[in-house]
Parts: structure tokens; C-alpha cells; sequence
């Protein structure tokens, strides 16, 4: 397929006001100006009528498939709330690919979702990044696990307050995640042990701390819930004790402290952005905290945490962080390449490059514009029904 006559946003380097794409299988094969454009590509021509293209949108955060639309409690598997640490937990185990929100999703232009457990656990289990087409969660999937959800704060103080078990305060929250931490590291040093040396007694097999060891060698980050600036202060804290690659997820308080994150190299996804302030955490929420953040140099992602804000506004919520001062560009970046970044995913998707996966959004205007309508949706090359 070629895609000619667009503005195209390549996320990769400057916008190329009349440009080209072209697509060989499921791959981008070839990014430039109509000038450079093949004269001969076998295979369909679709011309953009100046429309703009970009790779498909990344949603960093959110439990797509985790809770069924319109399901209630039989669609409710988001949370196993019965265990503080249940770090073996798979997000993979629980999407339903058919429920209508991927739907809306790829109409939406949404491809790539992060999707995982909520946050009622202070060790919540694993996330994955899926792509939004599919009937099969396993052919879906671009990186499982992705990261380990981490949750601090009031999700946690209030699920087991009601069970009047710990965790009730912040204290124990975070004293259960070092504790599962500092167990994994120990079983970790006595498999090793034992691997080395035959006299050394192999421990029993522990799902959860078999989870949480790439999480302690650093080779799976974490993505933390964390309203509070004393929540993500906790997190950084936590994260550097253990020597984690850290990710602060919500972050509605980040803006007070963003120099501060600046300084510990801590990317946050931020949102979501449309909605009440329903809890004492989001008593400061503003629209205006991604444009902070980006201002002092923190890397930003934009997500709906869907089911809290449908999926299908990932846009908007773009566009409302342009309307609190952020540069467009920008906000396109934090639902494409920025995202794809702090999720670990960019070499496959978040930009408009040769190799990567065609996923890739055809809007009538400026996508973070909200009189732009979606034209055409393509993942892996194909186009997806709207």
C-alpha cells in the first residue's frame, strides 16, 4: 500500500508538510516527501486528500479487556483483591479481546494499549502491551510482560480497610512491596546458589517470587500508582533502594515536583484528565500537568486509564493537555513515540519509520484538533473496520 498526499507526522524528526508512506506487508517500508515519492508501488494507492498521517495512537495505561463493558461483576477482572501481593497475576489471563471497547478503540485510531491490573494491590501483577485487533489475546500481543504494576496511596488503604486487613496506611503498603521485593532478591541468590553448586538446596518453587525476579534485576520496570506527591516521592524512594527502573503512572500531583522527577531521570503517564475529582487524591488535579511536566524536561505519556475514561478519547485527552499549555506536537508525541518509549515498545511501534509496524492513522485535520475525524485506520497493514 501507498499512502500519498499527506501532512505526515513521522514522530521520528521534523513534519513533512506533503508526504508519502509506503507499506510492504505488515511493515513500513519508506517515509518521505511526494518528491521522493516511487513511481511505480505494487499494491494499493490511497491518497490521503491532504489529510494528516501518523502512526497509531499508544495508550500507556489502562485495563482495556480487564473490565467488561457494560458486564458488571462477571466482567469485573481487574482486581483480585483478596491478596496485597499477587505479583504472578497476568493481564494476558483476563482480556477479553472481543469486548466492543476494542472496537471503539480502533476507531478511535487507539492501536497499541498497555493493559493490566487496577490498583487495588500494593504488588498488582503484570501488565502487557497488546495491539487493539485481534480475537485472539496471544496473536495480539507486542510485549508480555511489559512492566509490573506497583499501587500506593488511597487504592489500597481503602480495598483492604473494608477488609480490616493490612494494608490500612501508607506505611504498610509500601512495607509490603519492600518485603516482597527483598524475598525475591533472597530466592533469587538461592537458585543461584544452587545452580552453581549441586550441595546447595533448591528452593520451592514460589509463583510470586519467580514474577518478581526480573523486576529485581532490572529487567522489568515498574509502573507505580501514584496520585500524592509524598506517594511518588515514596515510589522514586522504593524504586531506588532496589535499584528499579521506575515508571510513575497517574502522577496528579507531579506537576508540584517536577524538577525534582527532572532530576531522577522519572518518566510519568499522566491522566486521565476528563473527569470529576471523585477522591481526596485528585483534590489538585489540573489539565495543566503534562505541560509542566514537559516544560522542566520530564518525559510524558497521555493515557485514559480506560475504563475511567473510554478508551476511544485518548485524543481528547491529548487536546485538553494542549488546552492546559501544551505544545501539539508535543501532546501527539505523548500518545505516540513518548509513549511507546516509557512503555519499552518503540522499536515496534510509536513512530512513522522503516521496519516498524504499519500502524498507522489517517485524520481529515491536525489529529490533536477536535474537528478532526478519523478517515482510515491500518494495524500491522491492515485496515481495520471503523
Amino acid at each position: 500500500m501507498l499512502i500519498i498526499n499527506a501532512t505526515v507526522h513521522t514522530m521520528e524528526g521534523l513534519t513533512i508538510p506533503n508526504g508519502y508512506v509506503a507499506v510492504s506487508g505488515e511493515k513500513i517500508a519508506r517515509v518521505g516527501p511526494m518528491e521522493e515519492c516511487p513511481d511505480h508501488w505494487e499494491g494499493e494507492t490511497l491518497d490521503a486528500g491532504q489529510g494528516h498521517v501518523m502512526p497509531g495512537f499508544v495508550d500507556a495505561h489502562s485495563h482495556l479487556g480487564m473490565f467488561g463493558d457494560a458486564q458488571g461483576f462477571e466482567g469485573d477482572d481487574g482486581n483480585e483483591s483478596t491478596d496485597p501481593c499477587t505479583p504472578h497475576l497476568r493481564a494476558i489471563d483476563a482480556v477479553n479481546p472481543l469486548d466492543r471497547c476494542f472496537q471503539e478503540a480502533r476507531a478511535a485510531g487507539v492501536t497499541t494499549v498497555l493493559t493490566g491490573p487496577g490498583s487495588a494491590n500494593p504488588i498488582s501483577g503484570q501488565f502487557a502491551a497488546i495491539k487493539t485487533a485481534g480475537r485472539w489475546v496471544d496473536a495480539m500481543v507486542l510485549k508480555a510482560p511489559v512492566a509490573m504494576k506497583l499501587a500506593l496511596g488511597e487504592n489500597p488503604k481503602c480495598v483492604y480497610n473494608e477488609r480490616h486487613e493490612t494494608p490500612v496506611t501508607r506505611m504498610a503498603t509500601a512495607a509490603i512491596i519492600r518485603e516482597n521485593l527483598r524475598k525475591a532478591l533472597e530466592y533469587g541468590e538461592r537458585l543461584e546458589k544452587a545452580r552453581v553448586d549441586q550441595e546447595e538446596d533448591k528452593p520451592d518453587y514460589d509463583a510470586k517470587l519467580e514474577a518478581l525476579l526480573p523486576v529485581v534485576r532490572g529487567e522489568l520496570p515498574v509502573h507505580i500508582h501514584a496520585h500524592r506527591a509524598d506517594d511518588i516521592a515514596t515510589g522514586i524512594r522504593i524504586a531506588k533502594e532496589f535499584g528499579l527502573k521506575c515508571v510513575i503512572v497517574h502522577g496528579t500531583e507531579a506537576y508540584r515536583i517536577p524538577e525534582l522527577l527532572e532530576q531522577e531521570g522519572v518518566p510519568v503517564i499522566t491522566g486521565p484528565c476528563l473527569g470529576d475529582r471523585s477522591k481526596p487524591e485528585l483534590a489538585n488535579m489540573t489539565i495543566e500537568s503534562p505541560a509542566v511536566l514537559a516544560l522542566h524536561g520530564v518525559k510524558v505519556a497521555i493515557c485514559t486509564d480506560h475504563p475511567e475514561v473510554p478508551v476511544q478519547y485518548l485524543p481528547l485527552c491529548a487536546t485538553m493537555a494542549v488546552k492546559g499549555g501544551m505544545n501539539p506536537e508535543v501532546a501527539l508525541a505523548a500518545i505516540t513515540i513518548q509513549a511507546a518509549q516509557i512503555a519499552g515498545v518503540d522499536d515496534r511501534v510509536g513512530s512513522l519509520a522503516p521496519g516498524k509496524d504499519a500502524d498507522i492513522v489517517i485524520t481529515s485535520g491536525h489529529p490533536i484538533n477536535l474537528l478532526s475525524r478519523v478517515r482510515a485506520v491500518f494495524i500491522n497493514g491492515r485496515r481495520v473496520e471503523e
